[in-house]
């Protein structure tokens, strides 16, 4: 039975444009430079999972409107993430990638490219060797960009997405190699911490059984509970009143929320959306019961991320649960959206 949509607020970024996504999947710039004269930017998120491009044209008022964003999955940590290096053939699918957004780059005659790196490349011996291949080959100046730094910038994302007050909010980004999470308020980040607890981190370390078992799911929330213990001290001192998940796997549980219960139009246009937990429970569960393959056919679920959707999903409702939080916030805008700002009112 389809439910009555959740009301939603109205947008809050500065995009007017409609937005075109694609996801494909394949087996010296700074975040913070000025703009220039530029007036057509491209900004490559060099993320764990995929790279993530998004290009804009940039108006003189320090606002912007997007002219196309896409994704392509990279899986750049697979099989050698915890191990601290990138393997040969991911390595060379994430150059693949970026020949793939260069010549995306080119049809819109862009002007100005930024592109940073996140977890898997700066926790990788072979990181710097990664950046001096894309410059060698594609002349693209990455920089790669601290955890700190990365969670920073995604609050200034998702700021700009979503209407924020003073009540304290809990921000997650869950990537591939790291997960950061942000207390904050519409005014200031409050604290901030980036966790090597990655999606893709932590697959490779437990390799769950398919589907997931119980004693399993133990493991993994006392793990998680070990690993987190900084973020239940700054909670203690700085209560929140809700979770706002930034994009990625947000926006997965939100697609088949809207598949399953509502339909995929209430997404369409929006910056945000808040969540009926009753709704995420019942796709927890249902994730969490379900295979692989039965995952890749669950509608609103992309398929690069039909394998990690388990440790998300856990990883979401392990911090629900634990901090008893009664409100979740979609935030569709992330760390290049955060970019974007900050580069327009630098």
């Amino acid at each position: 039975m389809k439910r009555k949509p959740t009301p939603t607020l109205p947008k809050g970024g500065r995009i007017n444009a409609k937005i075109t996504k694609q996801i494909s999947a394949l087996p010296n710039s700074s975040p913070s430079g000025r703009l220039g004269g530029a007036s057509r930017i491209a900004i490559i998120d060099l993320g764990t999972n995929t790279f993530n491009l998004l290009i804009a044209e940039v108006n003189s008022d320090k606002t912007y409107q997007l002219l196309f964003q896409t994704k392509i999955g990279v899986k750049l940590g697979e099989g050698g993430i915890n191990k601290g290096f990138i393997a040969p053939l991911p390595f060379q699918r994430g150059i693949e990638a970026l020949k793939t957004h260069q010549q995306t780059i080119k049809k819109y005659n862009v002007e100005k490219i930024v592109a940073f790196a996140t977890s898997a490349i700066r926790g990788a011996s072979n990181g710097i060797e990664f950046v001096t291949k894309a410059k060698e080959e594609l002349n693209i100046d990455i920089q790669i960009i601290s955890g700190d730094r990365e969670a920073e910038l995604i609050y200034y994302g998702v700021r700009n997405a979503v209407k924020m007050a003073q009540q304290t909010s809990l921000i997650i980004d869950i990537g591939g190699g790291s997960t950061e999470f942000i207390i904050s308020n519409h005014n200031q980040i409050i604290w901030k911490q980036s966790f090597l607890l990655g999606i893709a981190r932590l697959l490779e370390l437990f390799n769950p059984s398919d589907p997931i078992t119980d004693k399993e799911l133990k493991t993994i929330a006392d793990y998680l509970n070990q690993q987190l213990q900084p973020l239940f001290e700054a909670v203690k001192k700085y209560p929140v009143t809700e979770l706002i998940g930034a994009s990625g796997s947000f926006d997965s549980i939100a697609e088949m929320v809207a598949y399953k219960f509502y339909a995929p139009a209430i997404l369409e246009g929006k910056t945000e959306f808040t969540f009926n937990l009753d709704d995420c429970r019942i796709i927890h569960q249902m994730i969490l019961k379900s295979t692989l393959s039965e995952r890749l056919q669950m509608k609103g679920l992309a398929q690069m991320r039909a394998d990690m959707i388990v440790i998300s999903s856990i990883l979401v409702h392990f911090i629900v649960d634990s901090f008893a939080i009664p409100k979740m916030r979609l935030s569709t805008y992330s760390l290049k959206e955060g970019v974007m700002w900050e580069i327009l009112n630098s």
